[in-house]
């Protein structure tokens, strides 16, 4: 979609507490328009985990999107570092060309950080879908897995180590996947790949690496946030995020 055609939406962030009842129920309205699989009780404990809520809005303040952040150190591998984790992460089909949400994300993840600048930050996705992989390469330039480099091997255990951590019997290393026992499988509208884009490279490397998206397999990526691993788009998002 070209980024012009898109409309308008604004973004803001807001700490998790903050998200009240009515703001609750619109993220959930959106999850389960675009996810199957959901229950309230699983949103409600999965928000409670998180340490802030992206929240994307029309001119009239609906919702349009929102995306969970959690911010946590581990020594999970032996050396600290702190994770930033994405958690649920929705937009309506019909603003998909905006660029808020990546800028307003840049934001927060710098908000939650902030400080920290001794630390080795990393940003671990889960991703069930294409689309979403495909952020990492237009806004880092360095990331894992990717088709087109193996994972190092000190990345890998890094990787490893947090899955591990965070997901324990339901991370399986040797395949780089998460599932859940309870998976939140994409609506099948969002499940269909359109013509022309398997032929894209980081799109056919996803759909190799998790052929089981489609009953909700997560596909475990890491990469490090640093402005010197931003791409230019990255770069770009940045300075709007700051209004440097």
């Amino acid at each position: 979609m070209n980024v012009s055609l898109a409309p308008a939406l604004q973004g803001r962030v807001i700490d998790r507490h903050a998200a009240d009842a009515r703001t609750r129920d619109a993220m959930f309205r959106l999850l389960t328009s675009h996810f199957a699989g959901v229950d309230r009780a699983s949103f409600e404990h999965d928000l409670r985990g998180k340490s802030a809520v992206i929240l994307l809005e029309d001119q009239e303040r609906a919702l349009r999107g929102f995306s969970t952040l959690l911010a946590y150190p581990t020594a999970a591998a032996g050396r600290l570092v702190t994770i930033v984790y994405s958690g649920d992460t929705i937009v309506e089909r019909a603003y998909w060309g905006s660029p808020v949400l990546a800028r307003t994300w840049i934001q927060a993840v710098g908000q939650l950080v902030a400080g920290d600048d001794s630390q080795e930050v990393y940003w671990l996705l889960l991703t069930s879908g294409f689309r979403t992989y495909r952020f990492l390469p237009v806004f880092y330039k360095s990331f894992y897995p990717r088709f087109d480099e193996p994972t190092p091997e000190p990345t890998q255990a890094l990787l490893d180590a947090i899955a591990a951590e965070r997901f324990g019997e339901c991370y399986d290393a040797a395949a780089g996947l998460v599932r859940f026992a309870r998976p939140q499988v994409l609506a099948d509208d969002l499940l269909e790949v359109p013509d022309g884009r398997v032929s894209e490279p980081h799109v056919r490397f996803f759909l190799e690496r998790n052929p089981g998206f489609v009953t909700g397999d997560e596909l475990v990526c890491l990469t490090r946030i640093h402005h010197d691993n931003l791409t230019a788009a990255g770069r770009r998002m940045a300075r709007n995020a700051t209004g440097r």
